[in-house]
């Protein structure tokens, strides 16, 4: 996650839905931004609950201290599995999302 990608997450930047979702997935794989408190997270959780992120390639710890797992640790159709995204958003998108890097 750059500068760039805080700004686009916090809706400072103007920009493409797809674009938003790559800035917020790139801040799900790097992990920082869990430790983030307020509107960071919640939008990181929302997107992957929405079905358009999927969960980072490694856990992470979030603000209070709890673990956020990795996408190879839940379930297979679980919030933030390559399946869900699949289910919710079609094959297409999850390979766009599984492609984004960490930046």
């Amino acid at each position: 996650m750059n500068l760039d990608d805080i700004a686009v997450i916090e809706g400072n930047t103007i920009t493409s839905e797809r674009s938003y979702y790559e800035a917020v997935q790139r801040a799900i794989n790097g992990g920082e931004a869990w430790k983030f408190q307020g509107s960071i997270g919640r939008t990181l959780m929302g997107a992957i609950e929405a079905g358009y992120c999927l969960l980072g390639q490694c856990a992470s710890v979030d603000f209070y201290g709890s673990t956020v797992p990795s996408r190879s640790e839940v379930a297979a159709g679980s919030k933030g599995s390559r399946e869900y995204v699949v289910a919710h958003r079609g094959e297409a998108w999850a390979i766009l999302m599984e492609a984004v890097g960490a930046e």
